[in-house]
């Protein structure tokens, strides 16, 4: 018997910043794939002398991103930590009590 597979009009996707490094990942939650990734730009050189107060503007407006994306996954880490919970609450439900076993009774 064959299986088929019921293509989606349009597959939603995820996309999700690397905590390392910082790459743009798009990910498949139906698939638990990532599907495609984009490196981070580097940040360039000043090459002369006048370049130097925009670069520095453009890293500040950098860092302020970063510090806005960073307080809004703090703001967020309650209701994931909370969606986590239940959901590891609903799977001990769902699985048989067990009793534990003991080294005395391997004997």
């Amino acid at each position: 018997m064959e299986r088929g597979f019921v293509a989606k009009t349009e597959p939603s996707t995820i996309q999700v910043a690397c905590p390392c490094c910082g790459a743009m990942l798009t990910v498949d939650p139906s698939l638990p794939a990532v599907l495609d990734h984009k490196l981070p730009q580097r940040p360039q050189v000043a090459a002369k002398m006048e370049d130097v107060p925009k670069l520095v503007k453009e890293e500040a407006s950098r860092r302020d991103e970063k510090y806005q994306q960073l307080a809004e996954a703090e703001k967020n880490k309650g209701k994931v930590l909370d969606r986590k919970f239940q959901e590891l609450l609903k799977k001990a439900k769902e699985e048989p009590i067990t009793k534990p076993l003991k080294d005395i009774d391997l004997d």
